[in-house]
């Protein structure tokens, strides 16, 4: 199946609600750092597991377990984000792609949480710091 090819305006468009969701996972993605340092703190040690295991105190018994609800939402929060036709390249930054057309190929409309709009491009084989600004002459030749 051919991937969705994205405008510059349905990207635009959604980035109102792109932003929403990725604040929030963002600051669940916080909330499941701390929780885990403080699981590794009253541990002794980085768990290996979030399984239950008969030896665990209460205090980590019930860490473990909201941990596990929580990651279960923070991946439920990108599958939201991707449902509305985003590639999530970096979630620790907050890096979205949506494939767009130039001059007859594929590239990565590339929208990072924080930018107001769409702005950049890269080719489907650069990264990051392969962006590069969607100026006017990129416009013009923007194929949908």
């Amino acid at each position: 199946m051919d991937p969705r090819v994205f405008t510059i305006e349905e990207v635009n468009a959604l980035i109102p609600r792109l932003a929403e969701l990725v604040a929030q996972q963002l600051l669940q993605q916080s909330d499941i750092e701390r929780r885990l340092a403080e699981l590794s703190r009253l541990t002794g040690t980085v768990p290996s597991s979030l399984e239950p295991d008969h030896a665990d105190a209460s205090e980590i018994a019930r860490i473990k377990d909201e941990l596990r609800d929580r990651i279960a939402r923070y991946q439920a929060g990108w599958q939201r984000v991707q449902e509305l036709g985003a590639v999530v390249k970096d979630p620790q930054l907050g890096l979205l792609d949506f494939y767009g057309r130039i001059e007859g190929r594929l590239v990565w409309l590339c929208w990072r949480y924080g930018e107001e709009s769409l702005g950049f491009y890269h080719e489907l084989e650069a990264g990051y710091s392969g962006r590069r600004p969607l100026g006017p002459e990129t416009r013009d030749r923007l194929l949908n």
